[in-house]
């Protein structure tokens, strides 16, 4: 057999176990979502229920600035996290007994739904389109 061809096969058997790795990885972490947790819900059935139970919450201009807060997550992702992050800004607002969704709660949602890792990205975000969030700095420690 010819060694280059060799060379050739095994690169693509390399090329698609990384593959089918890193998929098997994102596949994982959404399984783990789905399982139910103590009280009986998942994770995703949780978000389901913060988004309907605030729908009626949000206003067009809450609308607007979540859409802003979502614009630097890349565009395959963007759907999943606006909707992650809407659902934490919605706990907010339904723990708090808000009348409407206002740009606090945008804010310190958008804080909490972040993850820790992702913080740095995140207050330069808000610094760079001129946020005001010192009121939630608390919560980024």
């Amino acid at each position: 057999m010819n060694s280059g061809f060799m060379w050739f096969i095994l690169f693509w058997v390399f090329v698609l176990i990384t593959f089918m790795s890193i998929g098997g990885y994102f596949m994982f972490r959404k399984f783990l979502k789905v399982l139910p947790k103590e009280d009986g819900k998942s994770k995703l059935d949780w978000q389901n229920h913060y988004v309907d139970s605030s729908r009626h919450l949000w206003t067009d201009d809450s609308k607007a600035f979540l859409n802003m807060l979502v614009d630097p997550v890349p565009t395959p992702f963007r759907d999943i996290a606006r909707h992650s992050i809407a659902a934490k800004i919605g706990q907010v607002a339904l723990e708090s007994n808000a009348d409407r969704i206002t740009q606090e709660h945008c804010i310190q949602g958008y804080i909490l739904a972040t993850p820790r890792r992702d913080y740095k990205s995140l207050t330069s975000y808000l610094d760079k389109k001129q946020v005001d969030y010192s009121e939630f700095k608390h919560l980024l420690n």
